[in-house]
Formats: structure tokens, sequence, C-alpha cells
């Protein structure tokens, strides 16, 4: 699937973006794209990690699936599927995955 820049892109199940996560593997797909919101859907292997970084813009993370640490400045969580946060910008963050892992990134570029 392309990246899809229409405002009314419905997607029936999101995991069906996603190719086969293997071992020792990150894939991450753009679901969505406009000027304000970018949102990728990401597949971590379990153990599999993005180390700590920040963003010039304010996210929010869904968990959909699996079992994750997440480290937001200070503060590490045992996140499981239906986990939700906000990340202001410039917030130090990290996920590592402890089960396979399934998150979409929700970023607010026009914010």
């Amino acid at each position: 699937m392309d990246t899809p820049q229409h405002p009314n892109l419905f997607v029936p199940d999101l995991a069906d973006l996603l190719p086969e996560t293997g071992d020792q593997t990150i894939v991450s797909k753009r679901v969505y794209q406009d000027d304000k919101v970018t949102t990728i859907l990401f597949s971590f292997a379990p153990g599999e990690e993005l180390s700590e970084h920040t963003s010039a813009f304010p996210a929010i993370l869904h968990f959909l699936s699996g079992s994750a640490d997440i480290t937001l400045g200070d503060d590490t969580h045992r996140v499981t599927a239906g986990a939700w946060t906000h990340m202001p910008s410039h917030l130090p963050h990290s996920i590592r995955a402890v089960t396979p892992t399934t998150m979409l990134l929700i970023m607010l570029r026009g914010a």
C-alpha cells in the first residue's frame, strides 16, 4: 500500500499492512501522512528496541499487541495491548519489545 493521503482512508485491520516480522527486526510502514499528521505502524521482534531519542513534534503511541518497556523521560512503564500515551515534543523516549509487539505512532506535525 502506498502512503495514503486521502482524508477518508479506511483500514479494516492495521496488522494486514505489515509483513511478517522476523527475528531481530523492527518493521515499519507509513499508514497515513498529510501536512498535520504522520501515522506509522511498527512491529518489533522480542528484544528489539528504538534507543533513546526525541522528536521535534508531539506524538501519540498506541500499543496494539504484545508487551514492551517504554521509557518516557525518567519514567519506565511495562505496556501491553491497549496502552496509550501522548508525548510532548522533545521528550526523551525509548521502546524495547519484551514479546512480539505492534505499535501505532501518530506524529502531530501540525500541532
